[in-house]
């Protein structure tokens, strides 16, 4: 939501500052924080809260003084400060998730997770789409302080230690202070005795780079995540060329039609839950945990329905097509992703579960990454060549990446 909740201040941006509507949109700013200070949140001696208090508490402290800042190279800077530090929340959430819950619930308490990762950045336009016209371009990101500011006094007083091998060492050292026996060890202090902290952090840090390239599964699934979260932030762009410039919309009612996500995840979650219920509950109970790959089973039928809901955006948004009939088509969009980013979800930890948090680091990247370079070159791209050919462009390469996921492997 920190991210998208500045859509609809970027025309104002524009005007204030006298930049171009590409450069206003770098507002929208998306980071690398998540490799550096997930990965870190796995070193016994550090564990979970630290990288949360740090770089959550960072990101409060910033969000004032981006709301304050009178140049546009002063904002940009801050903006990505921003997003650097308020990253790695997202990424190391599903490491503490599987701190918490066994393998068989697991999935339900990732599924919760991502459906509020989905819904944040839809939610951002609809809570400043009415204040910043009403108000001002800096009242959407004095709405970010308002916001994260009681969350981080949540987290700082309430957010419990939940890795694992962090409470055994420091059970271990009270232990040591209350003995005076000296040979009281955790298990991760006799794994880590011979290693500096140098080369426990340098190995931290490099881990998620070496799974993510080095594994061809890992680096395909992210490189597909990568590839629908893109086009989902490319609606950040598009929205206002087709609601506004098309049907008229003032930007309050622009941001309305982001509400069509959240009907999707009202869709979405229960079909998700009703398949961990009827299916992979009672498989792993009777088979066992078997292959990670299983996991990705229902994202193969799930993706049809992304190419399907640009198609349908793609060539409906006109001014003699209702405009409901495109809201459609990214609502079963939306549906598609969450589906088969869901089965991502469950497959990553399952495939290197000690990794996990450097695993979602690595696919928050990737993620960020061509997201921020969608919305870079979205724009542009929908302006010189027409909504209906771009979405088409986008649902070839969608269709494409489905056929590849259901071609047969060779067996090994």
């Amino acid at each position: 939501m920190g991210s998208s909740i500045y859509t609809p201040s970027a025309p104002a941006v524009e005007e204030k500052f006298g930049v171009s509507a590409t450069a206003a949109s770098l507002g929208l700013a998306l980071c690398i924080g998540p490799v550096i200070f997930s990965p870190v949140s796995e070193i016994p001696r550090v564990g979970r809260n630290p990288p949360y208090i740090l770089t959550f508490g960072l990101f409060v402290i910033l969000s004032i003084p981006t709301a304050l800042v009178d140049n546009f190279a002063g904002l940009l800077v801050l903006r990505f400060l921003q997003g650097f530090f308020g990253s790695p929340c997202l990424a190391t959430g599903g490491a503490s998730l599987g701190d918490i819950y066994s393998l068989l619930k697991l999935p339900y308490g990732l599924t919760i997770w991502a459906a509020f990762a989905t819904l944040g950045p839809a939610l951002g336009p609809v809570i400043s789409g009415f204040s910043v016209p009403a108000m001002n371009w800096r009242w959407s990101l004095w709405e970010i302080v308002w916001m994260a500011g009681p969350v981080f006094l949540v987290m700082l007083f309430l957010l419990p230690e939940t890795s694992a091998d962090t409470l055994l060492l420091q059970r271990a050292q009270r232990l040591r202070n209350l003995t005076g026996n000296n040979e009281l060890m955790s298990q991760s202090e006799i794994d880590q005795k011979m290693l500096t902290v140098s080369a426990v952090a340098v190995a931290a840090l490099y881990r998620p780079v070496q799974i993510v390239f080095l594994d061809p599964a890992v680096l395909f699934v992210n490189l597909y995540t990568s590839l629908v979260y893109g086009i989902y932030y490319s609606f950040f762009e598009v929205f206002p060329i087709v609601y506004i410039g098309i049907y008229g919309f003032n930007v309050g009612e622009m941001g309305l039609v982001f509400l069509c996500i959240l009907v999707a995840l009202a869709i979405s979650v229960p079909l998700y839950f009703l398949y961990l219920r009827k299916v992979f509950e009672p498989e792993i109970k009777t088979k066992g945990l078997q292959e990670p790959e299983r996991r990705l089973i229902p994202a193969l039928f799930a993706s049809f329905l992304p190419p399907l809901g640009l198609f349908i955006f793609g060539w409906t948004s006109r001014k003699d097509i209702h405009w409901i009939v495109s809201v459609v088509g990214i609502t079963l969009f939306t549906i598609g992703i969450f589906q088969v980013i869901q089965c991502v979800f469950i497959y990553i930890p399952m495939t290197y579960p000690q990794y996990a948090a450097s695993l979602f680091a690595g696919n928050d990247f990737m993620r960020s990454a061509l997201a921020c370079g969608a919305i870079l070159f979205s724009r542009p791209l929908y302006l010189n060549l027409g909504v209906g050919r771009v979405n088409g462009w986008l649902y070839r390469g969608n269709l494409c990446s489905v056929l590849l996921r259901c071609c047969p492997q060779s067996p090994q």
